[in-house]
């Protein structure tokens, strides 16, 4: 993980990683969770804490993944608990997983697995969790579908409450789910960027022609979002006026694979943050 000339660099990583994600629910520090994607070794989950001087980034803990991960997120309410998106050869899998307790140990302890995602059939793609406050509900996105999903952490439970196809003509990539509305969701799906209402699982509005990577909300603006695409960089959106972007931000050559809007800072993995 690293700044620009000037940034902070982690070098703990052993294997390439693609997911990164803020552990939001542990607001007395600045930390990450990192996931490997090895095709051969076993793969882990690193624990990141910025330092206290705020000049180191170190390991606060080390933990062992079965299988390559595509993707993660940290659970908003509980800064133990994130998800992860991975593969083993030809079959993809999504579980909820809770880190020990004893995580300062030297040897790397086992995640606790709490539930399974089991219901997909197609590849699945990302696991969102609603931003704000404590929720038990989840929504998970494969290339064909829509799901949400009711889960009991403490039973182990994961229960599907809805789902919706998108039609064997479209793919789903990702989505962000609206921290200022339950009950909306954003989904990349082809060249458009969808947007659903949970409550009948229908479509609402959709953006056409945008070639999305990522999505994510502005946590502290209602109806703003921002778009990471191939050709255009970074875009920001006004809902109410979704037919041109607000405002465009040029100025990076790669592909953008991830995106995160937290309070004005814009990330992607692409061994560079800006």
């Amino acid at each position: 993980m690293q700044g620009g000339s000037t940034g902070i660099v982690y070098g703990g990583l052993k294997y390439q990683a693609r997911c990164i994600a803020d552990v939001k629910a542990d607001p007395d520090h600045t930390s990450f969770l990192a996931g490997t994607l090895s095709l051969r070794e076993e793969n882990e989950v690193h624990l990141i804490r910025l330092s206290p001087s705020g000049t180191e980034l170190v390991c606060e803990g080390l933990f062992y993944h079965p299988s390559e991960i595509w993707d993660l997120k940290s659970c908003p309410f509980d800064p133990r608990i994130f998800s992860t998106v991975f593969t083993s050869g030809e079959t993809y899998g999504a579980s909820i997983w809770k880190i020990p307790e004893l995580y300062g140990q030297s040897n790397a302890p086992q995640l606790e697995q709490l539930v399974s995602l089991n219901e997909h059939s197609f590849k699945i793609k990302c696991v969102l969790w609603w931003p704000l406050g404590k929720h038990d509900k989840l929504i998970s996105i494969d290339e064909g579908n829509l799901f949400l999903w009711s889960i009991d952490s403490s039973s182990k439970i994961a229960k599907v409450i809805s789902k919706e196809s998108v039609g064997m003509l479209h793919n789903l990539s990702g989505g962000a789910w609206d921290p200022h509305d339950q009950n909306a969701v954003a989904a990349i799906c082809g060249s458009s960027l969808q947007f659903w209402d949970l409550r009948t699982m229908k479509k609402t509005n959709a953006i056409e022609h945008a070639q999305v990577r990522d999505v994510d909300y502005n946590p502290k603006k209602q109806h703003i979002l921002a778009t990471a695409e191939d050709e255009c960089g970074i875009r920001l959106w006004d809902l109410r006026m979704p037919r041109l972007p607000a405002k465009e931000l040029p100025g990076h050559a790669h592909w953008y694979i991830l995106l995160l809007y937290r309070l004005g800072l814009f990330a992607t993995t692409q061994s560079m943050m800006s």
